[in-house]
């Protein structure tokens, strides 16, 4: 350790960090981000012994997400690394290549989990306005075979200390399975497109990731602007023409994305940038679709029309 001491100005010997007291370091590690304690902690093992403190990682989890505290001691983040684990899962986001492809069969539903959580934080200006657990029953048939959602507020309404800007609002949705521990992040922290309903008064916050093979996790949470507040927040799945995927898809698709790989640095350009190539393609196929049923609705006209015109003139020449 002495080669790595500098001269302090006086001529002396300078203090390296290591130098300083267990605790004081725990103190300085408390307040960097994940990403940050995660590096700190490749750094040499005095400081892997700090950053892997599950203290650390508890309260780096439950600043960023309030509502999994009553979360992680049922299942959710469980295991060895606990807090640390749980941070390692659900802060980056899901690699697309992870979710089942739409040529992949149909996931068997045993294999499936039998129970979701999903931890909910809505933030506005900085301020949190919503925290809530939503726990759903994934193993029954009404679930499996209806479109994959999950509502965490519902006609409602809530109003927050200050007006609601949809574009300025934050959500973070961890879908949790508590039979494996696993978790995942299910939306983009901020609002990927922005949709005015002129017709309702209201205005839909998108915070949707993709999974990749036409699969998109759509998070939304719609603002009534007549009286200003949060009315719902929910969570779907999508193909790529914009139709509801079935519960047992959809569930299929999340525990792929469980089960595997994560995207750390520029994942959150790389997610709003699949998000549009997503929306053009399903704009894209909604056209070629408007356009062939045009083409086919052209061909009946005209066969209806000829066997008019052939009837009338079998009329004429009887």
């Amino acid at each position: 350790m002495d080669e790595l001491r500098a001269p302090a100005c006086g001529g002396g010997v300078g203090t390296v960090i290591e130098d300083l007291p267990t605790d004081v370091l725990a103190l300085v590690l408390r307040r960097l981000d994940g990403a940050s304690l995660a590096a700190v902690g490749c750094a040499c093992s005095s400081f892997r012994e700090l950053a892997v403190d599950q203290e650390t990682w508890r309260g780096l989890c439950l600043a960023l997400w309030p509502s999994v505290r009553d979360v992680l001691g049922c299942g959710g983040g469980g295991g060895g690394d606990g807090y640390r684990a749980f941070f390692a899962d659900a802060f980056p986001f899901p690699e697309a290549a992870a979710a089942v492809a739409s040529a992949a069969p149909a996931p068997v539903p045993g294999s499936l989990p039998s129970r979701l959580v999903s931890a909910v934080d809505l933030h506005h200006g900085g301020v949190c306005i919503m925290s809530r657990v939503v726990e759903t029953d994934t193993s029954s048939a009404w679930f499996l075979g209806s479109p994959f959602r999950v509502d965490a507020l519902v006609q409602e309404g809530f109003s927050a200390p200050s007006p609601i800007t949809p574009s300025s609002l934050t959500l973070s949705w961890i879908l949790i399975d508590p039979a494996s521990g696993r978790a995942m992040n299910a939306s983009s922290r901020r609002p990927v497109a922005v949709d005015r309903k002129w017709l309702t008064g209201e205005t839909v916050a998108r915070f949707t990731v993709m999974l990749g093979g036409g699969v998109a996790l759509d998070a939304a949470v719609t603002c009534d602007d007549r009286y200003g507040h949060v009315r719902e927040v929910s969570l779907c799945v999508e193909d790529g023409e914009g139709g509801g995927v079935s519960g047992q898809d959809g569930l299929g698709a999340v525990a792929a994305a469980m089960a595997g790989a994560r995207r750390g640095k520029g994942a959150e350009a790389a997610a709003r940038q699949r998000y549009e190539e997503f929306v053009k393609g399903k704009r894209a196929r909604k056209e070629w679709k408007a356009r062939r049923e045009g083409i086919v609705d052209l061909c009946c006209s005209g066969v209806g029309a000829a066997a008019f015109v052939g009837f009338l003139v079998m009329l004429t020449f009887r």
